[in-house]
């Protein structure tokens, strides 16, 4: 492992500052990913930056409605927050599908956003990936791909985002409180993550040295009747196949608000928005959401191993919906 520096930042600002001055190092905080690189030689930083101890860890409502949710929250305060739970319980129900209670302890909403991909031949370095080494190729298109994407997707890369918080960020139209060298900025969650073209190296449209401070999740009367599905290997502590995080609000038997976000298909939080503009005015029935699952996968372009993915997807999406129509469920 590279010799590297430790600092504890004294304010956002002076992390910011410190980043900037070393273009080479990284923030941390609580760790849960980033160790793991750098356990694994990805990472090679001249510093690391701590910031877990820069306050943002405070969960608030603001004047118009809002929840304000401060970048160093862990990810349990976050899924077992009272107003997540009642207002936003698919965010609730993501982050507790995800990594084990230890993990989401010390986890934060900060580095939830900033990630890596779990992709195998990204950890092993004795395959070529553009996404650790820019131009080496991408051994996984003609490897073992069941895992990987079925959207979006590049001749450079077919990794798929690993988070399954960010997937129902996306679908919540969350905002990303940024700051950077020229103050505060807000980011739509949409444009937040990127796909991987032909720059695979690079995750989201962070300006260098920016931190994260917090993510902001807009008053969503029908967020209450939001579904979060994840199909896996296993029940516990496994990436999503295929994740779906959805909802829908109904008067009468007309639809009139939904939302669509997809994980474990493609290299940032796939939001579906032609499924949504849809799915707008129509009636809420099965042969609807049938017809919704097949637009969001119209695009799909699956590799050798991992076709499965498609069908998977689409049962997944009709049975989200369908349970979104009917009230929610927390189950």
């Amino acid at each position: 492992m590279k010799q590297f520096s430790y600092v504890r930042a004294s304010s956002p600002e002076d992390a910011v500052q410190r980043a900037i001055a070393h273009q080479e190092s990284q923030f941390i905080a609580g760790g849960t990913n980033l160790v793991d690189r750098l356990k694994a030689f990805l990472d090679n930083p001249s510093e690391l930056i701590d910031v877990s101890r820069l306050g943002l860890k405070e969960i608030e409502t603001m004047p118009d409605g809002s929840i304000r949710i401060g970048a160093m929250v862990s990810n349990t305060a976050v899924a077992n927050h009272h107003q997540i739970r009642e207002h936003y319980p698919l965010l609730s129900r993501a982050i507790l599908s995800g990594a084990s209670q230890q993990i989401r302890n010390v986890a934060t909403v900060g580095g939830n956003l900033l990630q890596r991909t779990r992709c195998p031949y990204y950890y092993d370095t004795a395959f070529a990936c553009n996404k650790r080494q820019p131009e080496s190729g991408c051994a996984a298109r003609h490897g073992i791909n069941r895992m990987h994407a079925i959207l979006g997707a590049s001749e450079k890369c077919i990794a798929v985002h690993p988070s399954d918080m960010c997937v129902a960020l996306a679908a919540l139209d969350a905002v990303v409180e940024v700051q950077g060298a020229n103050g505060q900025r807000q980011i739509p969650f949409t444009e937040f993550h990127r796909l991987p073209g032909n720059t695979p190296q690079w995750d989201s449209n962070l300006e260098p040295g920016a931190l994260i401070t917090a993510v902001i999740l807009p008053p969503n009367p029908a967020a209450k009747t939001g579904i979060y599905l994840k199909l896996r290997d296993r029940t516990s502590y496994a990436f999503a196949l295929v994740s779906v995080a959805a909802m829908v609000a109904v008067e009468g038997d007309a639809i009139h608000h939904a939302r669509l976000a997809l994980g474990g298909v493609a290299h940032k939080p796939w939001r579906s928005l032609e499924t949504e503009s849809f799915l707008e005015g129509k009636t809420a029935a099965s042969e609807t959401f049938e017809q919704a699952a097949e637009i969001a996968l119209q695009q799909a372009q699956p590799l050798s191993h991992n076709h499965f993915k498609v069908s998977m997807a689409q049962r997944a999406i009709k049975r989200a919906f369908t349970i979104s129509a009917q009230g929610g469920s927390t189950a």
